[in-house]
């Protein structure tokens, strides 16, 4: 696991590999794994940036917007396949959880090939699901959302990328109020009310906004060197900014969302 060297944040340590190791994997933070980090011949860490780690998870998130809306496009061209997905609306968002699910379970257990491939699995289908929403609203407001959340998520990502403050303690505030958001959604599903949909759209944007900020700067700062290889840790990362994106568009719909 790399150590965070004080005096340049945005650099890391590569620990040195035990001598005389048969099979010994450098890892992914080390020499050979593509994010070029060495170990020096006298056996010292050397410091190597990872500046292209979150430039690839940016890669990837964006990759996989362009799924969803390709895919959306498609569906709405497609009067037999938006049909499939309003019969089938409920199943699909359960596929939806276990595709996430199994990605981030099983991230250590496969190729870079197979967790890419589960993304774009995975935007594909949100995809073909956010595409109902144009049954729901109007053109206009969902366009305006898309732009609205577009400038808020940048902000975010800007501060999180550049900011020197340790945003690491407001982790568990942001996932109660995650929490909070998600009982006051399900209680909606039963009372409703336009004010109630209202206040969660204004917390859910504050708590993603959050969010966004708080996953780019434990990405830069190389916090889930956990993962196996370095290539899957960017797609995961690609995933979590993914999701962070859609649901603040959703919460932004919750706010501006002019219904059809």
């Amino acid at each position: 696991m790399p150590n965070q060297n004080p005096s340049q944040p945005d650099r890391y340590e590569a620990q040195p590999v035990p001598a005389g190791t048969p099979g010994q994997d450098a890892g992914p933070w080390t020499a050979g794994s593509g994010m070029n980090g060495t170990i020096s011949a006298a056996g010292q860490p050397v410091a190597v940036a990872r500046s292209g780690y979150l430039t690839m998870a940016f890669v990837w998130m964006f990759c996989a917007l362009l799924v969803s809306a390709v895919v959306a496009g498609l569906t709405l061209a497609s009067p037999g396949a938006m049909q499939f997905v309003t019969q089938w609306y409920f199943a699909l968002f359960i596929a939806e959880l276990g595709l996430v699910i199994a990605l981030s379970a099983a991230i250590n257990r496969m190729s870079a090939t197979v967790a890419v491939g589960m993304l774009f699995a995975y935007a594909a289908l949100n995809g073909a699901v956010l595409s109902a929403l144009a049954l729901v609203y109007t053109t206009g407001s969902v366009t305006s959302a898309f732009v609205g959340a577009a400038a808020i998520f940048g902000a975010a990502a800007i501060y999180g990328a550049v900011t020197r403050r340790d945003l690491t303690s407001f982790g568990g505030i942001l996932f109660a109020g995650l929490i909070g958001i998600l009982v006051m959604s399900l209680a909606n599903i039963f009372v409703g009310g336009s004010t109630m949909s209202f206040v969660i759209g204004i917390l859910g944007v504050l708590v993603f906004t959050g969010l966004t900020a708080w996953d780019v700067q434990m990405i830069r700062n190389g916090r889930w060197a956990w993962i196996a290889s370095s290539e899957n840790a960017s797609v995961l990362a690609a995933l979590r900014l993914y999701l962070d994106f859609v649901n603040m568009f959703l919460m932004m719909l919750r706010i501006t969302g002019s219904r059809g």
